[in-house]
């Protein structure tokens, strides 16, 4: 065993950080069921059975077994027990990944949205007995109207990808609606979140880049020589994903609308300005809000979400149908009599215990709570941004664009890469053993070897203080040894993955 091979050996042998090491295997709970064990058994029947051909049509019944698990009820409980202790979450520790704000959800709003009123509420209720929720969701559309700075809110849109294609479907529909020449093109910038330019192709239209200027804001000219009666809308971020402000945002939106088009906000980055500024105010016509990461609903894992969206007067009649509204009476309803609009976007009136713990949000901090909340996290990406440089992590990490950021900021692991032999993902895998999340990595993909960190409003200035120590220890470690952090992690219940290879060929260990 060489020197390097046996450190290897000692380093995975032994806890770090307090994080204990895992050497036994990940299994499913398909792979511990056992035949005839059962967590649970049905009381004896106490009213008339029924033939199962008046319950279950004979073309709806299975004719084999469904494969479920079979296992004991401790079984269950330490499966799942085992499994929450190997997952990294807010919970766990410090979460700073960028351009996705993953900040603390309070607690309090799990149990309002844990009521009664509000968990077993049944989605095909008839207005007139669910009045107490259409009254939340009508108040939810009028605080995220304000805080867009625009005055009509739908809240059907699942997810952020959704409210995108919302946005772009009622751009086609305005458009249409007007006459014309039919447009076939959508701007969206070299810094755009990767689902626009995929939205932009599921509405039927061409995607067309926009560069970037050398401050990290639209490149105007590029812009200009780009924008003609063809183009539908642009598509923009602002602080866009390099965690900068474009300060050339009323040019861009007069050339926009000089042919025309719509401008389109994405609001994945609300989180830096609500309270302070309004993108209604700065000339957009289209917002979508991510739900589930400015206005704390947990999100990951698929769901659920929530991206409404708000418009202008123009885009207004064009909205999803039914829209929550209030009667003259003061009765809160479903106006499903809109004949321009674009439809229904999902089943019901969209994920409701979101809207709870969202609005729970807005009301318990109020608008100086959520200004002050944008403050804070545009102060801590600036105070881990100078920290990094004080540390002496600039050498290897620069800042993309050395200036004062908004939420989050990019770094490039170029110089790391070239003096060091460190790749941005063997940094980032060695944050794990650290016990550290490692920050986004490889996006924007216009910054070579990009590390986007976003620290958000709800981390100690404690917490900031050490996750930049932990990244000028592991320079210093690889200056001595980079192998160490190559082949980083050591403390995770599995080491590397090929990621490209799992998600190309995923292993399946269920039964069909």
């Amino acid at each position: 065993m060489s020197a390097t091979e046996h450190r290897f050996d000692q380093i995975a042998s032994r806890p770090q950080d307090g994080i204990p090491f895992q050497r036994d295997a990940v299994t499913t709970i398909y792979e511990r069921s056992v035949t005839g064990r059962r967590a649970f058994a049905a009381p004896p029947l106490d009213v008339p059975e029924r033939p199962l051909d008046e319950l279950i049509p004979a073309h709806l019944r299975r004719t084999t077994p469904a494969a479920l698990p079979e296992v004991s009820e401790p079984e269950i409980v330490r499966h799942y027990n085992r499994l929450s202790k190997r997952n990294f979450d807010l919970d766990t520790g410090f979460y700073p990944l960028g351009s996705c704000t993953m900040k603390h959800n309070p607690k309090l709003h799990e149990r309002v949205a844990g009521l009664p009123g509000n968990a077993r509420l049944h989605p095909l209720q008839d207005p007139q007995r669910a009045q107490g929720a259409l009254e939340l969701m009508w108040n939810l559309q009028q605080s995220l109207g304000e805080i867009a700075g625009l005055p009509h809110v739908s809240l059907q849109p699942s997810a952020g990808s959704h409210g995108e294609l919302a946005g772009l479907l009622l751009t086609r529909a305005y458009h249409e609606d007007r006459g014309g020449p039919r447009r076939t093109k959508v701007l969206t910038p070299d810094t755009a979140h990767g689902t626009n330019p995929a939205t932009v192709t599921m509405a039927g239209y061409d995607v067309v880049k926009v560069g970037t200027n050398p401050d990290g804001g639209v490149d105007v000219d590029d812009l200009r020589s780009k924008a003609d009666e063809q183009v539908a809308c642009l598509m923009l971020t602002n602080p866009n994903t390099l965690g900068v402000f474009d300060a050339n945002i009323e040019e861009i939106a007069s050339i926009v609308h000089g042919v025309g088009a719509t401008l389109y906000y994405d609001g994945a980055n609300l989180n830096a300005i609500m309270g302070i500024t309004r993108p209604g105010d700065m000339g957009f016509d289209i917002v979508h809000f991510n739900l589930h990461k400015s206005f704390t609903q947990p999100h990951g894992g698929g769901g659920p979400g929530a991206g409404p969206i708000a418009v202008s007067e123009r885009i207004e009649p064009y909205l999803p149908k039914p829209q929550v509204v209030k009667r003259e009476d003061g009765a809160f309803d479903l106006d499903e009599d809109r004949s321009k609009s674009i439809g229904k976007l999902r089943g019901f009136q969209g994920n409701y215990g979101v809207f709870v713990r969202s609005y729970a949000y807005i009301r318990s901090l109020g608008s100086e709570g959520l200004r002050e909340a944008s403050e804070v996290a545009v102060l801590n990406a600036n105070y881990l941004l100078a920290l990094l440089r004080r540390e002496g992590v600039a050498e290897y990490l620069p800042a993309a664009f050395d200036r004062i950021c908004m939420h989050e900021f990019v770094l490039s692991g170029a110089p790391m890469k070239r003096d060091l032999g460190l790749r941005t993902l063997d940094l980032a895998k060695r944050l794990l053993d650290h016990g550290v999340h490692p920050p986004t990595v490889y996006f924007p993909l216009l910054v070579d070897e990009a590390l986007l960190l976003e620290p958000t409003e709800t981390e100690t200035k404690e917490t900031l203080d050490h996750f930049a120590a932990v990244i000028a220890e592991i320079l210093r470690e690889a200056k001595a040894d980079p192998e160490i952090a190559r082949n980083a992690p050591y403390t995770t219940p599995v080491r590397r993955l090929d990621e490209a290879g799992a998600a190309k060929n995923p292993v399946i260990r269920q039964p069909l």
